[in-house]
This record gives C-alpha cells, structure tokens and sequence, in this order.
C-alpha cells in the first residue's frame, strides 16, 4: 500500500472520476461509429476488444483494445499528477471497476483485460511491459484470448514482487481477483476444452 497523503475528500473524488474514465464504453462507440452493428447483438455480447473482433473488422478491434488499455492508464497518470500516488492506485481500482461494472450499461461491462494492461503499464510500467509480453506468448501459443489474460494476471503479482513495486501489491491482488471473476465462465469452457479461438464465431 503506498503511504496516504490525500484527505479522504480527495480519494473519493479521484475515485469518482477513475470510475467515469473506466466506464466509457469505447467498444460500442467504436462499433456505432464504424456501423458495425450493436455489439450487444454480436458474438457473446461483450463490450470489450475481442468481440469487437468478431465484427470481422481488425482496425476496430485495434482501436477499441487501444482506447480499453488507455482510460485505465489516463485514470492513473491524472490522479498521480494532480493527488499523488494514493489517489492514483484508487482511481486505477475504481477504473477498472468502471469498465467492468459500468452504471451506464446495467452494471453489464466488459472483462477488464485492456484495461488492466493499461494501468500496469501507467502504475509501474516494468510490470505492464512484462504482463503485455505474457499476454502475447499465451495468446501466441494458444490462440484464446482468456489464457492470455489469465496468464498475465497471473503474472503481475509476482512481477510486483520481483520488481520492486512492493507499494502497488495489494492493489495488483484485488485487479488480479477481479480478472479471474470475471473470466469464471471462460476457465470453466478452457477446461472444458471449448473456449473459443480468436475470431472464431460464438
């Protein structure tokens, strides 16, 4: 945990806006835009990069996994530069809540991964280039998109410790816990033996 140096009023608002930045929808706007269709109707109704993937069109899945992994980083460099390091850990938490559990979308958001990445990468950077490289490999390896993400998940805690950034461990836990949540209905298809590859149809 880093040292708290913000007043309570400061954390909550940090936190108020890290859930606002977290909650935009970039994969609905994106599809919208790209009249794609409604993403809610397509492949498993997922918000995030991968189903977006499943439109057939590449730039916007590029796209939407770009702007996904850059409100988590924005929510932290905003907080780390205008409160500092503690409100920064509070508006990553609340991003990646905010992406996950929007209150625009019934609380039905997406499975945090870009998201994830991109406040690693924002927070302690050395740990989100090595969880990007583990997302690759186990994406590389197995062509399912939850392995990479379960990988580098599991992965960060460990970067963590090895690395040094000891203060950000317990917020790197709780990201990691909720990863795992929400790709429950993914472990259980992977060992099953019938999570979808990347692009393949659902």
């Amino acid at each position: 945990m880093p040292i708290i140096d913000s007043s309570l009023a400061v954390l909550i608002l940090w936190a108020v806006i890290g859930y606002g930045i977290g909650s935009i929808a970039f994969g609905m706007i994106v599809t919208n835009y790209m009249g794609l269709g409604n993403l809610r109707e397509i492949g498993s109704g997922n918000i995030g990069a991968t189903n977006v993937l499943r439109t057939g069109n590449k730039k916007a899945a590029a796209l939407t996994l770009l702007l996904d992994g850059g409100k988590g980083a924005v929510a932290v460099l905003l907080a780390r530069i205008f409160a500092g390091e503690d409100a920064a850990q509070v508006a990553a938490l609340t991003a990646m809540i905010g992406h996950c559990y929007p209150v625009w979308l019934g609380f039905r958001g997406g499975k945090g991964v870009a998201t994830f990445l991109g406040i690693l990468l924002a927070l302690a950077w050395p740990v989100g280039v090595g969880c990007c490289v583990v997302w690759l490999i186990a994406v590389a390896a197995s062509r399912i998109s939850s392995m990479g993400a379960l990988a580098a998940a599991s992965a960060s805690t460990f970067l963590m410790v090895f690395l040094g950034y000891g203060t950000a461990l317990v917020l790197g836990i709780v990201l990691t816990l909720l990863v795992f949540w929400r790709h429950r209905a993914n472990m259980k298809r992977i060992k099953a033996g019938v999570e979808p590859k990347i692009g393949q149809k659902v």
